[in-house]
């Protein structure tokens, strides 16, 4: 079997725990403080390297300018997709508490986007990522049981709620972060580390806001991504502060054609990312 027990998947007849209900409104951020600690002493590089490998075989720069996976491929070939499992476990078997705070963030994104890549080639093929579920009611697999880390389970919700943005507070991880839909910031075609955080994060930013699908002007109407509806408080909780944050990053036309607005509508597009 290539999927060790520590890695969950209805396709191989494991069970999939139903842990409520899916909104669209984000889940508060509240940290787990298990996860909370770490050792800046600690100088070790966590490798990426199998990540690395599988982005660069299956991840395609599209020319909409939105990065596609290949799923189907993957899962047709045995050996790579035991190759991101085997990075999966890898990972699971680290304790990131152990590594200073500028590894975990990579150790982490990475981890977020290699399992939401793990858990929609086992279920492919599927038109959106919102038709895997973690219960009979739920929306997307967020909420899944996915893997186990320290004797604790993980599930993406976890990741992404309860560590990352109450440890990091920095607005720019929801452009790291990847659902596997076209409304989605980019997966990025780099594996993240401590020494391209910065450089990634501020590109991720910027590719994001000056692509239609994360902010667009349709006849005299402006259009903003739903991620800053979900996150409105990591913007300053208001309009005023979205638009201050898409400015930031804007090209010097959009940003001077932001200043003409106050408020906004918002859009998404869950449809799969796939070729």
């Amino acid at each position: 079997m290539l999927i060790h027990s520590r890695i969950l998947g209805a396709a191989f007849g494991l069970v999939l725990t139903f842990l409520g209900t899916f909104t669209l409104a984000a889940p508060k951020s509240e940290v787990i403080p298990f996860w909370d600690v770490s050792d800046e002493s600690n100088t070790t590089q966590i490798d990426h390297s199998e990540w690395q490998q599988l982005l660069d075989d299956y991840l395609e720069e599209h020319e909409s300018g939105i990065n596609r996976f290949d799923y189907g491929a993957l899962k047709e070939d045995e050996e790579d997709f035991k190759l991101l499992v085997d990075y999966l476990l890898r990972l699971s078997d680290l304790d990131p508490r152990t590594f200073a705070k500028a590894e975990q963030l990579p150790y982490w994104i990475n981890f977020y986007n290699a399992l939401t890549v793990y858990i929609v080639t086992e279920r492919y093929p599927v038109k959106s990522i919102k038709d895997i579920k973690s219960g009979t009611f739920d929306f997307g697999p967020w909420n899944l049981k996915l893997a186990t880390i320290q004797d604790q389970q993980i599930t993406l919700n976890n990741i992404e709620h309860g560590i990352l943005r109450p440890i990091w507070k920095d607005s720019r991880i929801h452009y790291a972060l990847n659902c596997a839909s076209l409304g989605c910031p980019n997966l990025a075609t780099t594996a993240y580390r401590s020494d391209n955080m910065e450089e990634l994060l501020e590109a991720g930013a910027r590719a994001y806001i000056n692509h239609p699908r994360g902010v667009s002007i349709k006849k005299n109407r402006l259009i903003v991504s739903s991620i800053y509806d979900w996150y409105r408080d990591e913007f300053e909780g208001s309009n005023e502060g979205v638009l201050a944050h898409l400015r930031k990053y804007a090209k010097p036309e959009l940003a001077e054609q932001l200043k003409n607005f106050k408020k906004f509508k918002h859009e998404y597009d869950w449809k799969l990312n796939a070729p």
